[in-house]
């Protein structure tokens, strides 16, 4: 295994991808906030990925599973908040930058470590 495609970097590919996913998903739920009918979207990576890290396997870079909210719906049958799409939107957002820092540093230090080579 390489140092660039190691179990860190897959992990936090993985994590970025998943991340990724949770945004759009969120952005849909926001855009159809007055859709009659609509039910919101959530997506699940985080198990996946745990599931592999625990058992030792290389993660898989995918954006995850998206299921439907069963929460309950308003009158018109839609069931998206506005309020929690929004701290969802923000905790992704926090979650993303925090898994760019951990890739950047990673990828820092094998920079250094070539140029001191």
């Amino acid at each position: 295994m390489t140092l660039i495609t190691d179990a860190t970097s897959t992990a936090l590919h993985a994590a970025l991808s998943g991340l990724a996913q949770r945004q759009r998903v969120t952005a849909d739920n926001i855009a159809n906030v007055n859709t009659p009918g609509f039910l919101a979207g959530r997506t699940d990576f985080e198990s996946a990925l745990s599931g592999a890290l625990r058992n030792g396997d290389t993660p898989t870079v995918s954006g995850g599973t998206v299921v439907r909210s069963l929460e309950p719906t308003n009158t018109n049958g839609n069931n998206v908040n506005l309020d929690s799409e929004t701290v969802i939107a923000t905790e992704t957002g926090l979650r993303y930058q925090l898994a760019l820092n951990a890739l950047d540093g990673k990828y820092s230090l094998l920079r250094t470590s070539l140029r001191t080579s």
